[in-house]
C-alpha cells in the first residue's frame, strides 16, 4: 500500500471516529436535557413556588416561616417524626435478625424465608393498612387482641409502615452482612472471645454502614408515605397527608410547595448522613480475605428460626388477609367464596381501566426507562467523556435518591401545570406519569447498570474502535448481551415499582389515566374495602407473574452468556 493510500486511510478512520464521538456527545447532551427537564426543573419549581404568595409575588422565606409556625404543621411534623422513629425501632432489629439468619446461620428454608420477606415489594403500601382493618378494625376478626385499643391511629400506622419498609431494610442489611472475613472470627476465637464479644466487636462494626443506610431509608420512607396514614391513620395528621390535603383538597399550591420542602429535609439529612458514614467505611474484604461460613449451632439456629418465623407470619398474615378478603363475600360474617369484588365497573376507582392503565404505565416505564438508563450509563462509562455533560448527568442522576416520590410529584404539578411552560400540554396525560415514574426510580436503575458496565473491560471498546467499528456496533453485539441480566433486573424493578407506587403519581392523574394503586385508595375512601383488596390482589398477582417471567428469562440469558464465554 502506497504512502498516499495509507494517509488517506488514516484520515478516513480519524474522520469516522470523530463523527462517532460527535454522535455520542450529542446523545450525552440529549440525556442531560431529558434529566434536566424531568428531574431538575420540577424540583426547582418547588423552591420557586415556596417563595411566592397566592398572587405569584415573591415573598422570600416569609411564607415558609409562617407555615412552620402554625401549630397544625408543627403537630403534623412531630407526628411524622415520632411515627418514623417508632417504626424504625420495630423494623431495624427485626430486619437485622432476619438478615443475620439468612447470611450468618444455617437456618433451614432460607429461600422460602427470603421470598416471604421480600413479598411486600410486590404490594402497594395501602395493602397492609387494608389487612389491618380486616384484622383489628371495628369489624375485625381478632380486634379483641388489642385489649380495647384502636388500630385507627399511631398503632395502625406503625404496623403498616413496618410491613412496607421491612424488605427495603432487609435488602441493605443482607448485603452488609453477606460480606465478612472469616480470618477475623478465627483470630477472635483463638484469643478467647465469646460469641457475644465477637458480635459486638466484629459483626456490628462491619455492618455499621448497612445499619445507618437502612435506618435513614426507613425514616425517609415513613415520613414521606401517606398511603398507610390515609387508610388507617384515623385523626392522626402527618406531613405527607397535609401536603395531600393542601394540593388536592384546597388547591393551595404555594402552601403545598412549602410542605414539600419540609418533606425534603429529612430525605436530604438522611442522604448527607449516609454519605458521611460511607466515606469513613473501609472495605471488609481484601484479596487475601476468606469468605465467612457459619458453623453448625443448634441453639443459634433454633432461636433465629423462631424469630424469622414470627416475622414471616406477620408478613404472610398482612398479605394473605387482603388476598382472602378479595374472594370472601362479606368479611367476617359470610365466608363464601365469590368473584363479585372484582366487578370493578360497578365500583368507584376507574374500573378495569385503571388496572389496564397501570399495566400500560408499568410496561412503558420499564421499557423506556431501562433503555434510557442503559444508553446514558453506556455513554458515561464507555465513551470519551465530556468535561461538562458527564459530570452534570451524574449529578442529576443521583438527585432522585434524595427526593421522596410525593415531593417529585408535587414538582411535576408545579412545573407542567404552568401555562407558560411549552410542555404544559403533557400535564395529566400518560406521558407525564411515565416520566415521573422513570425519574423517581432512576437512581437505583442507574447505579445498577453503571456497576454492571464497570465490570466489563474497557479494552473491548478500544479494540472495536481500532478495528474501525462504530461504537454502537460494539454496544449492541458485545456489551448489551453481557449486561442483559442486569437490564432484566432493572426492568423488573421499574415494572414492580410503577405498579405499586402511589405517592409519586397521586397529584398527576386524570379520571381517564387513573391507576390501579390509586383505585385502591379511592375505593377504600368510598367504603368499598373488599373491592380495594381485590384491586391490590391484582397488583400483587401481576407483579409476581412478571417477576417470575423475568427471572426465567434472566436464568436463560445467564446460561447462554456462560456458553458464549466458554466458546
Amino acid at each position: 500500500m502506497s504512502g498516499l493510500t495509507i494517509s488517506r486511510f488514516i484520515r478516513f478512520e480519524g474522520g469516522m471516529q470523530g463523527i462517532d464521538e460527535r454522535i455520542a456527545g450529542l446523545l450525552q447532551w440529549l440525556c442531560v436535557a431529558a434529566l434536566t427537564v424531568f428531574v431538575a426543573l420540577p424540583l426547582a419549581a418547588i423552591f420557586i413556588k415556596a417563595g411566592q404568595d397566592g398572587s405569584g409575588a415573591f415573598v422570600g422565606l416569609s411564607q415558609l416561616v409562617r407555615t412552620v409556625a402554625e401549630e397544625r404543621i408543627q403537630a403534623a411534623a412531630w407526628n411524622s417524626l415520632k411515627l418514623a422513629v417508632m417504626t424504625l425501632m420495630l423494623v431495624l432489629p427485626a430486619a437485622f435478625v432476619f438478615a443475620f439468619a439468612l447470611t450468618r446461620s444455617r437456618v433451614p428454608g432460607k429461600p422460602w424465608l427470603r421470598l416471604i420477606a421480600l413479598s411486600p415489594l410486590l404490594a402497594p403500601s395501602l395493602m397492609p393498612a387494608i389487612s389491618l382493618v380486616y384484622l383489628f378494625g371495628n369489624q375485625g376478626l381478632i380486634k379483641g387482641w388489642l385489649g380495647g385499643a384502636t388500630i385507627y391511629g399511631p398503632l395502625g400506622i406503625v404496623l403498616g409502615e413496618a410491613f412496607y419498609t421491612f424488605p427495603h431494610a432487609l435488602l441493605i442489611l443482607t448485603a452488609a452482612l453477606s460480606v465478612a472475613d472469616a480470618r477475623l472470627y478465627e483470630a477472635a476465637v483463638a484469643l478467647g472471645a465469646g460469641p457475644l464479644r465477637r458480635f459486638l466487636t466484629i459483626t456490628l462494626p462491619n455492618a455499621r454502614y448497612g445499619l445507618v443506610s437502612a435506618a435513614t431509608l426507613v425514616l425517609t420512607m415513613v415520613v414521606t408515605d401517606f398511603g398507610v396514614p390515609k387508610v388507617i391513620g384515623g385523626q392522626t395528621n402527618v406531613l405527607a397527608l397535609e401536603a395531600y390535603k393542601q394540593v388536592l383538597g384546597q388547591q393551595n399550591f404555594n402552601r403545598g410547595a412549602v410542605i414539600g420542602l419540609l418533606l425534603l429535609l429529612p430525605a436530604l439529612a438522611s442522604f448527607v448522613i449516609e454519605r458521611r458514614v460511607a466515606k469513613r467505611t473501609q472495605g471488609a474484604m481484601t484479596g487475601r480475605s476468606v469468605q465467612y461460613r457459619a458453623a453448625p449451632n443448634v441453639w443459634r439456629d433454633t432461636a433465629l428460626s423462631a424469630a424469622c418465623g414470627a416475622v414471616a407470619l406477620f408478613l404472610v398474615a398482612l398479605t394473605g388477609v387482603a388476598v382472602a378478603a378479595a374472594f370472601i363475600k362479606l368479611w367476617p360474617y359470610n365466608t363464601e367464596l365469590t368473584l363479585a369484588h372484582f366487578d370493578f365497573e360497578h365500583q368507584d376507582g376507574g374500573g378495569w381501566r385503571s388496572f389496564r392503565n397501570s399495566l400500560l404505565l408499568s410496561g412503558t416505564s420499564a421499557l423506556a426507562g431501562t433503555l434510557l438508563v442503559f444508553l446514558n450509563a453506556y455513554l458515561m462509562e464507555k465513551m470519551p467523556q465530556s468535561r461538562v455533560a458527564v459530570p452534570l448527568s451524574r449529578a442529576i442522576a443521583i438527585m432522585p435518591m434524595a427526593v421522596p416520590g410525593m415531593v417529585l410529584g408535587l414538582g411535576y404539578v408545579l412545573f407542567f401545570s404552568a401555562p407558560a411552560n411549552p410542555l404544559h400540554g403533557l400535564y395529566g396525560g400518560m406521558t407525564v406519569l411515565v416520566a415521573s415514574c422513570i425519574s423517581h426510580f432512576y437512581t437505583t436503575a442507574h447505579l445498577t447498570l453503571t456497576t454492571s458496565l464497570r465490570q466489563i473491560d474497557g479494552e473491548i471498546e478500544a479494540a472495536s474502535r481500532s478495528l474501525g467499528r462504530h461504537w454502537w456496533v460494539c454496544c449492541l453485539r458485545v456489551t448489551l448481551p453481557m449486561v442483559l441480566p442486569s437490564m432484566l433486573n432493572v426492568f423488573r424493578y421499574l415494572f414492580v415499582s410503577c405498579m405499586t407506587t402511589v405517592s409519586c403519581v397521586i397529584f398527576l392523574y386524570r379520571p381517564d389515566t387513573e391507576l390501579a394503586s390509586l383505585a385502591v385508595l379511592n375505593m377504600d375512601d368510598s367504603g368499598d374495602t373488599a373491592a380495594a383488596a381485590a384491586m391490590a390482589t391484582l397488583i400483587v398477582g401481576s407483579s409476581c407473574l412478571v417477576s417470575l417471567m423475568l427471572n426465567a428469562l434472566g436464568w436463560w440469558c445467564e446460561r447462554r452468556l456462560q456458553r458464549w464465554r466458554t466458546a
